[in-house]
């Protein structure tokens, strides 16, 4: 019989995929990522988008991705009904049987989505967000990315 082993997210890097989600809808007009593989060294998120990235946008996405960060803005939760949840967000990668209750998770007033991982107190406790490459095949983008504590560490 296979042992069930619950996978382990990492607070710093699920923050920071929120924080990427929304500088990429802000930046770029687009949805948030449609796959996401999320690990404590390095992660990558997948959008549905039409073109790569140029390099300088790339340093942008970078640069505003850390001036939230640095903002300190405080993560939150709160909890509301499915149907009232259904009017701002979307719902559609809600597991089947998903409870009556959804978690909104609040990045200040940058970022609102329904979520179920482990999230830091405060942005500055992601630290420095630095884009490893991106890639783009056949109308998915591709990004990677990796934290530091500090700017050494990058």
């Amino acid at each position: 019989m296979a042992e069930h082993v619950e996978k382990q997210f990492d607070p710093r890097m699920h923050s920071a995929e929120h924080i990427v989600n929304q500088t990429m809808i802000r930046v770029f007009h687009c949805n948030r990522c449609f796959s996401a593989h999320l690990e404590k060294k390095k992660s990558k998120l997948d959008y549905y988008f039409e073109r790569p990235l140029l390099d300088a946008e790339t340093l942008d996405l970078e640069r505003r991705i850390n001036e939230i960060i640095e903002a300190d803005l405080p993560v939150t939760e709160v909890f509301m009904a499915k149907a009232e949840a259904h009017r701002d967000f979307n719902l559609d990668r809600l597991p089947e049987g998903a409870s009556d209750t959804i978690r909104i998770i609040r990045i200040g007033d940058y970022d609102a989505c329904p979520c179920i991982g482990p999230h830091v107190k405060s942005t500055k406790a992601i630290g420095l967000f630095r884009v490893i490459s991106t890639s783009f095949d056949d109308g998915i983008l591709r990004i990677r990315f990796k934290l530091a504590k500090t700017p050494l560490e990058a």
